[in-house]
């Protein structure tokens, strides 16, 4: 198969001709028709998660056909259009049991802990417990989201913030989940308000629903109140920095929920809790969506109440993607860019 490539950390992105992937019993292989480009991709390639082996094959949410189904699967069949989380549960643990798998204590990541889907073809552990059917309808581009960003940001939402009809949400940071967050909370009547360093991103915030959009700054935290009231109800750090995650802590009302979803780069940093502390205020980590949530969303989505497709910036091909993987963290795309593995 054709694949991107790279064999070490912060290494050079390649673009590759490897073994097709073998089919897991249990398991499944799907063919790719799209793959996000994530930022997560980058924390792996420059070695900031632990679990990433190398040689590496990044990519970690995709849409795609399953070409081959191992022994024991009963739900899926070659032919059938899927998606997948990108935290894929044991499907036999208490965790996966109870519908959990995003906590599974022995969870594989595609583009981490095996070779991922920025390639032409992905497999995929515990098919029957991981694999999400696509509704008829949503094109691969769209869906190739579902599998990290958007489904990351609707249960930190839903599950987590638990965001109620007139709250205020404050979003810090623009890219893929953060833009998601935005146009879920808009969905389900939050009232948002995006924090980014740049004006596209921010522009497209308020196209998404955003009701404020804030240029990122020291005083950030004290314009949220002001436009808020006294506060964000609910905070989402979709970024992943000591800077971030303390702006959103700050940017909360008393009582207030914050939800760290951006990976951070360096050591957990200091955070205030004399203000969480104080305030009573909750912080909650939130790490994907299980496949056994999905039903919900893609209600939504069916409903077209949520468009994950509004957030497709641009298609690329690997030499390109190679390219803006390399660049993540320094030069992150508006919107959510997706390899084309066939184009």
């Amino acid at each position: 198969m054709k694949a991107l490539y790279y064999e070490r950390f912060g290494g050079p992105v390649e673009v590759a001709h490897l073994a097709d992937p073998e089919t897991p019993d249990g398991g499944a292989v799907i063919r790719v028709e799209a793959s996000g480009l994530c930022r997560s991709d980058w924390h792996a390639w420059v070695g900031h998660d632990d679990s990433v082996r190398l040689p590496q094959v990044p990519g970690h949410e995709f849409a795609g056909v399953v070409e081959a189904v191992g022994t024991g699967v009963t739900r899926w069949r070659p032919g059938d259009r899927v998606t997948a989380p990108f935290v894929n549960g044991c499907g036999a643990c208490e965790w996966c049991r109870a519908g959990a798998a995003q906590v599974c204590p022995n969870q594989t990541q595609p583009g981490f802990t095996h070779w991922g889907s920025h390639a032409e073809l992905v497999a995929v552990r515990a098919a029957d417990t991981n694999l999400v059917r696509l509704p008829d309808g949503l094109d691969a581009d769209a869906a190739a989201a579902l599998g990290c960003r958007f489904a990351t940001a609707y249960r930190a939402l839903t599950a987590r913030a638990r965001i109620q009809p007139g709250e205020w949400l404050a979003v810090f940071g623009a890219g893929g989940v953060g833009l998601s967050a935005v146009m879920i909370a808009s969905a389900l009547g939050a009232r948002v308000v995006a924090v980014d360093r740049s004006p596209a991103a921010l522009e497209l915030a308020a196209r998404l629903g955003a009701e404020h959009t804030l240029l990122a700054g020291a005083d950030a935290p004290e314009r949220v109140h002001d436009l808020t009231g006294g506060g964000a109800h609910a905070t989402i750090d979709a970024v992943g920095s000591a800077d971030t995650a303390t702006a959103g802590i700050r940017s909360l009302r008393r009582h207030g929920r914050h939800v760290q979803v951006g990976l951070l780069a360096t050591a957990v940093p200091e955070l205030p809790l004399d203000r969480v502390i104080a305030w009573e205020l909750d912080v909650l980590g939130s790490h994907g969506m299980a496949a056994a949530d999905y039903p919900a969303m893609l209600d939504h989505v069916a409903a077209g109440r949520l468009r994950p497709q509004d957030l497709v910036g641009r298609t690329v091909g690997f030499t390109e993607a190679a390219r803006l993987l390399e660049t993540a963290d320094t030069a992150p795309p508006t919107g959510i860019a997706v390899l084309h593995p066939a184009g």
